[in-house]
């Protein structure tokens, strides 16, 4: 995070104090010589006496209204912070959540994501002829391990008490499965746990806003995009991959040291593909599994019906499939065409499930950085 700790509290405006004046005390009632007939004098001294203007007596009336007492202490209003969160994958979604729930202050939050949908690695992809037709291309489940049911159950309870998540029981053939854990499917969806911490988060999501460059302005950071003006914040959060972060430019490059940026260039990860195929309605893929590990293809290594597997098969909607490659298949094809690569898994899935009929829309996806291969330990 870059900028000043946001936390649930903020410092103080400053605070404008201003010397009260007092309200005029009550006039004393104006002297008048006593009444009765002048002295005589001698003619050559006598003289007419005149009171000044301000000394005569005035009409009764109306008293002149007090000046308005100035208060003593006039509070500067506080402005309200500004943040970015970069990224609307899991992480950026419930960041910018758990931002919205801890802190007191007015607070603007905003997420940007390089893609056309939020999710990242746990997107969800629909069928052009039928949006109700999904497939989860990234994450298949989630897993709930001992250690994470004690430190989240609040996260995983809400989650469960919404319907976004629900127990998995559709069988998953070859997968490992350690004691003590709980997977979990998404019926609407994997993006679907993005979109509800995206929703609590109250905060603005624009899509297509790729980063390149932050700079510090007057104590704000001004981050540009690719398209459009760059936008000052009062902090920002990074949540993209490792390698998308070390290609950002401006002052943020000075921000990391050299130590730094050889611990963050240490972190790798696996790459993939990941194929959805979307099928009419009717259409029936008969077998006995909703998922299956593959260990014997150099290119497949899970398939899913992903409608079975989250336990919302109709005969209004039509199946969906996705296939995951193996990671020495996406790295070997990693800058080759999609169109290549769709058309060699296919082949290959032609081997795992022989007589599919054509789908009705398919989709490819690089994942360049899948999973985290090699950490930075903190």
């Amino acid at each position: 995070m870059l900028g000043q700790r946001c936390g649930a509290r903020f410092s103080k405006g400053r605070e404008l104090r201003t010397r009260g004046s007092s309200a005029p005390g009550a006039s004393r009632a104006p002297w008048w010589p006593p009444a009765g007939p002048p002295r005589a004098r001698p003619p050559t001294a006598r003289r007419r006496l005149t009171r000044p203007p301000s000394l005569r007596p005035q009409a009764p009336g109306p008293r002149p209204a007090a000046p308005a007492r100035t208060p003593a202490r006039v509070a500067a209003p506080s402005a309200m912070k500004r943040g970015l969160i970069v990224g609307a994958g899991l992480t950026g979604s419930l960041c910018a959540a758990l931002l919205r729930k801890e802190v007191s202050g007015p607070l603007y939050l905003a997420v940007w994501d390089m893609a056309g949908q939020p999710g990242g690695r746990m997107s969800t992809a629909r069928c052009p002829q039928d949006p109700r037709c999904t497939a989860d291309l990234g994450a298949q489940y989630v897993t709930r391990t001992p250690q994470y049911a004690t430190r989240h159950q609040t996260f995983y309870d809400e989650l469960l008490a919404h319907g976004i998540l629900k127990p998995l029981v559709s069988p998953i053939e070859g997968m490992v499965m350690k004691e003590g854990d709980c997977n979990f499917v998404a019926p609407q969806g994997i993006s679907s746990v993005v979109k509800h911490y995206l929703k609590q988060s109250g905060a603005e999501v624009s899509f297509r806003h790729c980063v390149t460059q932050i700079n510090l302005r007057n104590g704000k950071w001004e981050v540009f995009k690719e398209t459009g003006s760059p936008e000052q914040f009062d902090f920002v959060v990074l949540t993209m991959p490792v390698p998308q972060i070390l290609q950002l430019q401006g002052d943020f490059v000075n921000l990391i040291s050299e130590y730094q940026r050889q611990q963050l260039e240490s972190v790798s990860y696996s790459s993939r593909y990941a194929l959805g195929l979307f099928y009419e309605a009717g259409m029936k893929i008969d077998v006995p599994w909703a998922g299956q590990y593959i260990t014997s293809n150099p290119c497949i290594r899970f398939v899913s019906i992903d409608n079975k597997k989250r336990n919302i098969e109709s005969s209004e909607i039509g199946p969906s499939l996705v296939v995951h490659t193996t990671v020495p298949f996406g790295v070997t094809y990693l800058e080759h065409s999609i169109e290549h690569v769709q058309e060699l898994i296919l082949q290959q899935l032609e081997n795992i499930l022989p007589g599919l009929p054509p789908p009705v829309a398919t989709t490819c996806y690089k994942w360049r950085h899948s999973q985290v291969k090699t950490w930075l330990l903190v």
